[in-house]
């Protein structure tokens, strides 16, 4: 499914469209280039679990766990992980396979560890179509 948005509340609508509709165990894959509006999608996707604290990357601690929405929320940025094995330092397959809601930032780059039922969400821009188009693909 390719969706097409043209302002950051847009794209935070369809986050928090995709996490009302999530079930415990879900995991997404969320890539794109940086400043195309990921945290915008994982801010929606917190208040569509009902989260209400603020949300930011997770970029320095790998993990940010939120627990007080209808699901617990993971949020992984594993833009700086540089070995597989830090992910089993931090017990990836406790939240991956858990009962709460997995959103991975830069899950390309630990593509092998992503479970087979992984749904795939890519940000894209396109500046010839306007500065806040997006074109987000959901797999």
């Amino acid at each position: 499914m390719i969706i097409e948005t043209n302002s950051e509340k847009e794209t935070w609508e369809l986050g928090k469209r995709l996490a009302e509709k999530a079930r415990p165990g879900q995991v997404f894959s969320l890539v794109g280039d940086l400043g195309v509006g990921k945290t915008v999608l994982t801010k929606g996707m917190a208040a569509g679990l009902g989260i209400t604290e603020p949300v930011s990357s997770p970029t320095f601690t790998i993990v940010q766990v939120y627990d007080e929405g209808r699901l617990p929320f993971y949020h992984f940025d594993v833009y700086r992980i540089t070995d597989l094995e830090e992910m089993d330092e931090i017990g990836y397959e406790d939240y991956f396979y858990g009962e709460g809601v997995c959103l991975v930032e830069w899950a390309n780059l630990i593509e092998e560890l992503m479970p087979e039922q992984t749904i795939y969400i890519k940000i894209e821009k396109d500046l010839e179509r306007g500065f806040d188009f997006r074109r987000i693909t959901v797999e």
